[in-house]
């Protein structure tokens, strides 16, 4: 059976100079061209296929489906129900939203009611029909059970088209690159759709309290204010660098552990603080508290140094290097925030590139490569999430990590980082 378009000759003309968005839509356009529908439905089904959904309806119900369907003058009465691989997506607009499944169920899903065809990549060189209704849907939806489930990360994909590959938006991108090359996704995808309108909905509740473009636009600017971070880890990195500089680039662990204990007895001891109001000096803290926080920040010492032992022996760190400072945590942080809060539409795309752009220049200035970089921001994620049990949250960041410094076509390789 073909599932080329339905009547001979109708359908967009398969032409050899185009050149795919993805490695998805270049897989589709090739199995195409041989006329190999079964490879064509084995690519459909080992990634998300996107449909366009009704945002007041979404927004009203979010556990429901609701999806637009199309017109297309080809097809027997008009109508079609329009679906996209990832390279294919339409910009985001503040009306328009997408959601994405697997291609079974969309078999699965289809009533009498619905249009007769679903199109994937409606005019596109890698086009093509599927009949919805069955006995045929049950040819191409089987593909997705054959697949059985599938995982998108870690891998490298990049945006051949529609996608910044230089400048500083490109930079910005490549700063959230160890979140998105984790996750399977195009690291350089400024119009962003990703788990979808209310997956990106969701995710956005659920890990970080957000609602609303208020709330998006105050976690941004916390993020690229590197607010968001433990300041407490700040201190001790940035006491390191000091005696760094006053001993040449040596640093003994104990000799950090005890410098930290006098800076905070100095502190607590109360401060001479120069106000507009005039020379004043803060409150003595007891000594049992400050005691106390010098345990806090020796045992911080501690877990630093046995990270940075690890990034060493997995080659994230060179030897006798150290991480310099976490910002790239809040950083890399950020480019995620403002793709996800497009995806969402808490935010547009200007705003959403802007921010981009501002965590690429903060990387700049508080880190001195890609490298450092990252060793940064996963040395934050451990602090954060792991508690040294070395687990997912070290190891997937580590996978993503070596991909990013290995991978001729990765951004960290081709873009200065500053």
């Amino acid at each position: 059976m073909s599932f080329g378009p339905p009547p001979a000759g109708f359908g967009s003309p398969v032409s050899p100079a185009w050149t795919a968005p993805t490695e998805i839509e270049q897989a589709l356009f090739e199995a195409k061209s041989r006329e190999d529908w079964a490879t064509y439905f084995e690519v459909l089904a080992r990634n998300r296929v996107y449909f366009e959904i009704r945002r007041d309806k979404a927004d009203a119900t979010p556990s429901g489906t609701y999806p637009v369907f199309g017109h297309d003058p080809r097809v027997t009465g008009g109508r079609i129900w329009p679906v996209y691989t990832d390279g294919m997506l339409p910009a985001p607009e503040t009306h328009r939203v997408f959601d994405w499944n697997r291609l079974g169920w969309f078999a699965k899903v289809w009533a009498p009611t619905d249009p007769p065809m679903i199109v994937v990549n409606p005019g596109s060189p890698c086009e093509a029909f599927l009949p919805s209704a069955p006995p045929y849907s049950a040819s191409w939806a089987a593909h997705s059970d054959r697949v059985g489930s599938f995982s998108y990360g870690p891998k490298l994909r990049t945006l051949q088209v529609g996608g910044p590959l230089q400048g500083p938006v490109a930079h910005g991108l490549a700063c959230g690159a160890l979140l998105f090359v984790r996750d399977g996704y195009p690291w350089n995808a400024m119009g962003y759709h990703g788990r979808g309108y209310p997956g990106e909905r969701t995710t956005l509740r659920e890990w970080w309290g957000v609602t609303s473009p208020a709330e998006w636009n105050g976690r941004q600017r916390d993020l690229l204010a590197l607010d968001g971070a433990n300041p407490v880890w700040e201190f001790v990195l940035s006491l390191r660098r000091t005696i760094a500089r006053e001993f040449g680039g040596f640093v003994d662990t104990a000799y950090w552990r005890d410098a930290a204990a006098k800076v905070l007895r100095h502190r607590d001891a109360g401060e001479t603080v120069i106000t507009p109001d005039g020379v004043t000096k803060s409150e003595p803290r007891p000594a049992a508290e400050t005691e106390t926080r010098i345990k806090g920040v020796q045992h911080l010492i501690g877990r630093i140094t046995r990270y940075e032992a690890r990034f060493r022996a997995d080659g994230l760190l060179d030897e006798n290097r150290y991480v310099t400072s976490v910002d790239a945590w809040d950083l890399g942080r950020a480019s995620g925030m403002a793709r996800w809060g497009l995806g969402a539409r808490y935010c547009g795309l200007k705003e959403a590139e802007s921010a981009v752009v501002e965590a690429g220049r903060g990387a700049a200035r508080s880190h001195r490569s890609w490298q450092d970089f990252s060793a940064g921001y996963i040395l934050g994620r451990c602090l954060h999430f792991d508690d040294e049990e070395f687990g997912e949250w070290y190891t997937d960041a580590l996978d993503a990590h070596r991909i990013l410094m290995s991978d001729p076509g990765s951004p960290w390789l081709n873009i200065p980082f500053r």
